[in-house]
């Protein structure tokens, strides 16, 4: 399944909304009935730093930032359905950011309409709708760059006629649709949208206009939506607020309890290993009044996923969920055999274990990583090591130049947790760890030298004592 410019007509769409439009949300609107759905604004300088990792425990791709955290994650699911929204004032670094995700996304889009300070400062967001030939250079770089559809959001301009020729201007550079939320720039939800604005560039050019800004007085309910549709004249609508509280609005059959919305999200949320502060954002916006209530404070009190499914009575499905992924977790290392490395999130795993006797004395594979940090000039090697209650093993990662190693096997202490870590990195780098029988490297070489020297400063104390020894008993 393809989309093209067709694809935007006749649909219900999931706007894009900052920490709301993670992937728990995006799969329920799908759920619900929406035909697409926006992630969540990301900004480009923070995209061309990420790179693009195949989670195989969660079956997912991350796209993950030096600092491993996972700007954008997506899955098989949502594929052909999600469409990934950009903050960008560069054509080229635009470009960088639509080739990177092109091939797991059905469609990107530019965001051109965030009143927002974080997105206007950079010249981002709404800040471009001043200056037109930019946008006409982003997107123009974008259509004829990458191998998906290019659509961008926009808001009203002060005067219809400059909206509906900024909007013609758009059409010619060949994207596939025009989301139009009718606000001004300076106007917030709790103004009246123009459905006229919008009614007005639906008629002026050929390209599917999706109307958005309707939450507020317009759709409560999924019957509103084809009202919201007359209203504005276009085919297609794309909600926010009203999908954020509630998203079986999407739904023909109607709107069920937020209670129930709100357990199935959780569900998503675990399944997928989701920030648990970003669930918890999430939720409260979904209990909206109800944030105080003893179930509210409950969730705002939660710190982890397992806490929040507490609160909603889902510690079952918290612990079988979390079983699942433990047990593919071993499958992956299982079948990837021990010298083969497989991928959890953004670390990097292998099945070993340190074994004091493959290693002479005083060489251990920490000392190699050491060496081979400096000599590369990186940064230095470092660890974080956990331990589990049941039987006080030890696991450590070690970051390395920014990449995450770890062995998935439990050690019986942490300095032997360390030392797996670094024996993972080691072999992923294709460096000598130091074992037995392995090449002398320069660190074995030192160490020999200096056991030589040791060595016969010793022999020289003893001889010394000795001859100490005879005169005194002379």
């Amino acid at each position: 399944y393809f989309l093209n410019s067709n694809s935007f007509s006749n649909i219900t769409a999931l706007a894009p909304m900052v920490r709301v439009g993670t992937l728990p949300m995006r799969l329920l609107a799908l759920d619900f009935g929406a035909d697409l759905v926006y992630c969540e604004e990301l900004i480009d300088i923070k995209m061309v730093q990420c790179r693009r990792v195949v989670n195989e425990v969660l079956q997912t791709v991350d796209f993950v930032a030096p600092d491993e955290r996972v700007m954008f994650r997506t899955c098989e699911k949502e594929k052909d359905r999600v469409v990934f929204q950009m903050g960008t004032a560069d054509p080229q670094r635009a470009l960088q950011v639509g080739r990177l995700v092109e091939k797991d996304v059905a469609a990107v889009d530019v965001n051109m309409g965030c009143p927002k300070e974080y997105s206007t400062k950079g010249g981002m967001g709404a800040a471009l709708l001043s200056d037109p030939d930019k946008i006409e250079a982003i997107l123009m770089k974008l259509v004829t760059g990458v191998s998906v559809p290019v659509t961008c959001k926009i808001r009203i301009l002060p005067s219809l006629q400059e909206t509906i020729q900024l909007v013609q201007r758009i059409e010619k550079t060949g994207v596939a649709a025009v989301a139009v939320h009718g606000r001004f720039k300076e106007e917030r939800p709790r103004n009246p949208v123009h459905c006229d604005y919008i009614q007005a560039v639906a008629q002026a050019v050929s390209i599917p206009i999706i109307a958005n800004g309707g939450s507020l007085d317009l759709v409560k309910s999924h019957s509103d939506i084809d009202e919201f549709k007359k209203a504005t004249g276009t085919s297609s609508v794309m909600l926010a607020r009203a999908a954020m509280w509630n998203a079986s609005v999407f739904s023909s059959q109607g709107t069920i309890p937020v209670d129930k919305v709100m357990e199935e999200y959780l569900k998503y949320a675990i399944r997928y290993e989701n920030h648990a502060f970003n669930t918890k954002y999430c939720l409260c916006q979904m209990l909206r009044d109800r944030v105080e209530s003893p179930l509210g404070k409950q969730v705002q009190a939660a710190q982890t996923n397992a806490e929040i499914s507490e609160a909603f009575g889902l510690q079952e499905f918290y612990q079988q969920t979390h079983k699942e992924l433990q047990a593919r977790r071993e499958r992956l290392q299982t079948s990837s055999g021990p010298e083969r490395p497989f991928k959890d999130g953004d670390v990097t795993c292998m099945a070993v274990r340190f074994q004091r006797r493959e290693y002479p004395a005083q060489i251990t594979p920490k000392m190699f990583l050491l060496e081979w940090s400096r000599k590369e000039k990186v940064e230095q090697p470092s660890y974080e090591t956990v331990q589990r209650s049941q039987d006080r093993g030890f696991q450590s990662t070690v970051t390395v130049d920014r990449r995450k190693y770890r062995s998935s096997l439990w050690s019986k202490s942490k300095k032997f947790a360390e030392q797996a870590a670094a024996i993972v990195c080691l072999r992923v780098l294709g460096i000598p760890e130091g074992r037995i029988g392995e090449e002398l490297s320069d660190l074995i070489c030192k160490r020999k030298r200096e056991e030589k020297i040791n060595s016969s400063s010793d022999d020289e104390q003893r001889k010394k004592r000795l001859v100490e020894m005879d005169a005194d008993k002379l």
